[in-house]
């Protein structure tokens, strides 16, 4: 029964905005339990990326990305939100720490690259703003994880990027940016063989 009232639920406007409420409550939760953790440093990281996983999971799939990308979106921008909040508390001798944002941030490219239409202006500025905030906010804590999806953000929408537009052209791309176009290829290489 709750299950069915669920999915009724998220399938609205206000549903949506119900079902994300109640992810960024259970996104807090996660983060209070590890900044009140009496766990070793690792083991308490540990279990945070697995329940942040899990809980994503169960969040994402409640849309349909083929009817509307944009509620899960939503529900990466609150996810990344909330990992920023929560990665001062996190040790990087825990591995997945690195390794649940890069997912997370390639799982946010690969939408954007599934997305039929480009974002509406205001939303990709809104978008835009929170990624580059969140990169400057993580790189203070050395991590570098959404370097990627900062990248691609830096033009007025995704395939605008003209690294990007490279790419997929097969273009001859200016070597300064070498390093940075390097990354960038590979992952959009990533993300082109996982279709």
């Amino acid at each position: 029964m709750a299950d069915e009232e669920a999915e009724q639920e998220s399938g609205s406007p206000g549903g949506d905005l119900l079902e994300l409420r109640r992810l960024r409550e259970r996104l807090l939760e996660l983060e209070t339990g590890l900044r009140e953790s009496a766990q070793p440093a690792v083991q308490a990281a540990t279990e945070y990326c697995t329940q942040l996983c899990q809980t994503l999971l169960e969040y994402a799939e409640k849309w349909k990305t083929s009817e509307d990308p944009l509620p899960l979106l939503e529900v990466y921008t609150v996810a990344i939100r909330s990992y920023v909040k929560a990665r001062p508390y996190l040790t990087s001798e825990c591995e997945n720490v690195a390794f649940v944002l890069e997912r997370l941030a390639l799982s946010c490219i690969e939408l954007l690259l599934c997305l039929p239409l480009d974002l509406p202006e205001s939303k990709w500025e809104e978008f835009q703003a929170f990624v580059q905030v969140a990169h400057k906010n993580l790189m203070e804590n050395g991590s570098r994880e959404l370097h990627i999806l900062t990248t691609l953000t830096q033009e007025k929408g995704v395939w605008k990027n003209p690294v990007l537009c490279g790419i997929l052209s097969q273009e001859q791309l200016d070597p300064e940016k070498g390093a940075i176009d390097l990354q960038f290829r590979i992952a959009v290489s990533v993300l082109i063989s996982l279709d």
